[in-house]
C-alpha cells in the first residue's frame, strides 16, 4: 500500500508543483518540464505496481448495473478528455473538461471496485482533479471559452471515442478485467 500512496502523492506532487511553489519552478525553465514528466512517469510506475501489490478491505462488487454505469462514465470521460471540447460545439463553454473527464474515469473505476486499494488510488486520483480545477481557477480566475466549434466535430469525436471505449475494454480484458460483462 505504501507503493501505492507514494505513487498518488508524486502525482499529486508533480501536477500542482508549478502552481503551488511558483519560485522553484520557475528557475528551472524548459529542464523542469522534463523533471515534471519523469515525476508523472515515476508516479504511475509507483500507482501501477502499488495497486497490483496492494491489500485491502473488500465493501463492493461489481453489479451489472454499476458495469454498465461505469462504462457509460468511461465513454463520456474519453470524450471529454478528447480534442471535442476545443474543436466542437457541446463542450466548448467547458472550462475543465479534461479534469472532470479525467474526475469521471475516477468515479467509474470506484463504483465497479470496491475495496481500499481502488478507493486510496482513484479515489486520490479523484480529489485531485478537483483540487487542481480549484487551484486553476484561483490562479486564473478570468477565463473565456473558445470559440464553439460545428457540432460535426463532436459526432466525429464521439464515434472516435467509442472505439477507443471498445479498444481500452479489450486491453482491460486483456490484462484480466472484462469490464464489459
Amino acid at each position: 500500500m505504501l507503493l501505492l500512496i507514494l505513487g498518488v502523492a508524486l502525482w499529486w506532487a508533480a501536477h500542482l508543483f508549478k502552481r503551488i511553489a511558483p519560485g522553484l519552478r520557475d528557475p528551472m525553465g524548459e529542464k523542469g518540464k522534463g523533471l515534471v514528466a519523469l515525476a508523472l512517469l515515476v508516479s504511475v510506475v509507483l500507482m501501477i505496481f502499488g495497486y497490483r501489490m496492494a491489500d485491502g478491505a473488500f465493501f463492493w462488487g461489481r453489479h451489472p448495473a454499476t458495469v454498465g454505469i461505469n462504462n457509460l462514465l468511461i465513454l463520456v470521460a474519453i470524450f471529454m478528455m478528447s480534442p471535442a471540447p476545443k474543436k466542437g460545439k457541446l463542450l466548448a463553454g467547458m472550462r475543465h473538461p479534461m479534469l472532470t473527464g479525467f474526475f469521471l474515469w475516477a468515479v467509474a473505476h470506484i463504483l465497479v471496485n470496491g475495496d481500499v486499494p481502488s478507493l486510496v488510488l482513484f479515489g486520490g486520483l479523484a480529489v485531485w482533479a478537483i483540487v487542481e480545477m480549484i487551484v486553476i481557477n484561483r490562479a486564473a480566475p478570468n477565463w473565456t471559452p473558445p470559440k464553439p466549434g460545428p457540432i460535426k466535430k463532436d459526432v466525429i469525436f464521439l464515434v472516435a471515442s467509442i472505439i477507443l471505449l471498445v479498444v481500452i475494454g479489450y486491453v482491460h480484458k486483456w490484462l484480466g478485467y472484462n469490464p464489459f460483462g
